[in-house]
């Protein structure tokens, strides 16, 4: 398999773990902060308050965070975990403050492998 093929913006992907969890105690809130700063431990960036996004290399990497997801959802709560090729998400259009934003670039760290 050559170098071109292995970084296929069809194998590369985008992960997004979107999700609506319940705040109405303490104990929820906690839980729900505690789900955030894992996803940011994990390598998750904050796209909007609950969508988080993280760029990885192929399916197996999806698989693995996705099972680290699954081993710590809180115990009430929607979560949803979507994938996108980077190819597809190159279409995205990003509106900030009602200004069109220029796709985002993909991390650098990924280009080494």
């Amino acid at each position: 398999m050559s170098d071109d093929r292995h970084l296929s913006g069809y194998r590369l992907m985008w992960i997004f773990v979107m999700f609506d969890l319940p705040v109405v105690t303490r104990e929820q809130s906690r839980e729900a902060t505690k789900f955030r700063e894992f996803l940011l431990d994990q390598g998750f960036e904050m796209s909007q308050l609950s969508v988080y996004a993280r760029f990885c290399n192929g399916r197996d990497s999806y698989e693995s965070h996705l099972r680290r997801i699954e081993r710590n959802l809180p115990e009430k709560g929607e979560i949803h975990v979507m994938t996108f090729t980077d190819k597809q998400y190159e279409s995205v259009v990003r509106f900030s403050s009602q200004r069109r934003k220029r796709p985002r670039k993909n991390p650098e760290q990924l280009a080494l492998f």
